[in-house]
């Protein structure tokens, strides 16, 4: 028997249901679609990046098997249709998409396909639970993360990953050329990325078995410091299924046994709780792609400053710990976490943009750019999805950068023009005194921009803004 085997956010051989019930059954036919027609939700140009190195590896894996990758070009129903013809497969897989725009694609081919008498099976490859086996006590959804987890992990979560199978591939079928696909950028904007990072399953695997043995012991004193390495980093990995949630949680499980006792090893895995928890949102709750679960936030007064987006987006918003995290970002394709928080607090409270169009910015930069993730970090960022964060709650990018980088290394290797000026001024040089800056060779305005405004007048604007709401269903 043969069956299809359609790769998408699971590009790895271990721990891959759909291809490992595949593959119990006789030959399979690896298939990735590249659908140029697919909507905005799937794949960034950063992402794109990405795919295209993780496609390489996973080929590369399978080839070492004698297998191929089949890699086709076209409307997605097209592609697979004429795939199933050329093989005479009757069964087809996949792992399951929680998105929107990939449900609805997905439960309408399913239909398509069993009504031709076909056997169409989809599995859970990408998350630790479905998003709907998770229930509050009256049968709903979950909006608040503590209760959330609270019910995640009072489940028996130890299951050890699935090996990676033998394939058997049929022979003959035609593959378009990966470089077909113009994944990579034309511009040089991606050569930062390969110094970086290194994509691909084989890598991912390495990371997390490194990162599982050592620094996960520390990720709850280091986490929130950006210039210091005590994050895992395996978001791009997980985004592109090149390590299923289950083979994080069971490494971590493996050098800490007692992981959820643990400090570190707990602080790490509420991680994958609320990669968890995001997947639980957009499925449902869908509409939070475009528009915030609370609807009062509908009536905001956002701004519409293209200018000061501009600035925000190029990291010369003249304070340093928001243009460090832009530029790190625009230079590697990620940002760390904290600094992703201080960086779109400043957007959307300091400068009253929306959070639609940070999400957007972040979707299309980012090497881990998840429609999930990113709509629950922004909604987060702006007061106005679950369990956010009270819109009143504006953080200080000054104090913010002295509390997280206090000697400046981080914000020194990103904004090098501020590299020599003093640690007491270095997080708020437009308050430096007399020749502190002249010495240091900054001149604001010139050398390092102005900043966007005062930050206490920006809070007292966002806090009459935030009035407009306050208190509506």
């Amino acid at each position: 028997m043969t069956t299809v085997v359609w790769f998408r956010n699971d590009l790895r051989l271990v721990d891959n249901p759909a291809l490992h019930a595949a593959a119990a059954k006789g030959d399979v036919v690896p298939l990735f679609i590249w659908d140029p027609g697919l909507g905005p939700h799937h794949y960034g140009a950063a992402a794109r990046w990405w795919l295209h190195y993780s496609l390489e590896t996973l080929d590369a894996r399978l080839r070492d098997q004698g297998a191929t990758l089949i890699i086709r070009q076209g409307e997605t129903r097209e592609v697979l249709q004429s795939v199933i013809q050329e093989t005479k497969a009757k069964h087809i897989h996949w792992n399951r998409r929680y998105d929107p725009s990939g449900i609805e694609l997905d439960t309408a081919l399913k239909t398509e396909l069993q009504k031709q008498g076909l056997d169409v099976q989809s599995f859970n490859g990408n998350l630790v639970m479905e998003p709907w086996e998770l229930k509050t006590k009256t049968g709903g959804p979950y909006k608040v993360f503590s209760p959330f987890w609270k019910n995640l992990i009072s489940h028996p979560l130890m299951v050890a990953p699935l090996e990676e199978p033998d394939c058997s591939v049929p022979s003959g079928l035609s593959s378009d050329r990966l470089e077909e696909l113009n994944l990579r950028p034309v511009l040089d904007w991606a050569d930062g990325f390969s110094e970086d990072w290194e994509p691909g399953c084989v890598a991912a695997a390495a990371t997390l078995s490194a990162y599982a043995a050592g620094p996960v012991a520390h990720y709850h004193d280091q986490r929130n410091l950006p210039a210091v390495e005590g994050t895992s980093r395996l978001s791009p990995r997980l985004r592109f299924g090149e390590l299923s949630p289950r083979q994080v949680w069971h490494a971590v499980n493996q050098h800490h046994p007692n992981a959820l006792d643990d400090e570190g090893a707990e602080a790490f895995l509420r991680e994958i709780g609320w990669r968890e928890f995001a997947y639980h949102l957009i499925y449902h709750f869908p509409a939070t792609v475009n528009a915030p679960l609370r609807p009062n936030f509908e009536r905001f007064p956002w701004r519409d400053a293209p200018d000061e987006l501009k600035r925000w987006q190029q990291g010369m918003t003249g304070f340093p710990i928001v243009d460090a995290g832009m530029r790190q970002l625009w230079h590697t394709g990620w940002m760390h976490n904290r600094v992703r928080m201080i960086v779109a607090s400043f957007l959307v409270k300091n400068l009253l943009i929306s959070w639609q169009e940070g999400a957007e910015w972040f979707f299309d930069t980012l090497l881990d750019g998840d429609i999930a993730s990113n709509t629950l970090g922004w909604q987060w960022a702006g007061g106005c999805g679950a369990d956010a964060a009270p819109y009143f709650r504006i953080f200080n990018p000054m104090s913010q950068g002295e509390k997280f980088d206090p000697d400046g290394t981080y914000v020194r290797r990103w904004v090098p023009e501020l590299s020599s000026v003093p640690n007491k001024v270095l997080h708020r040089p437009f308050e430096a005194k007399g020749m502190e800056l002249q010495l240091s060779g900054v001149t604001l305005g010139q050398t390092y921009p102005q900043p966007i405004g005062e930050h206490k007048k920006a809070r007292e604007r966002a806090l009459k803004a935030f009035d407009v709401v306050k208190g509506a269903a």
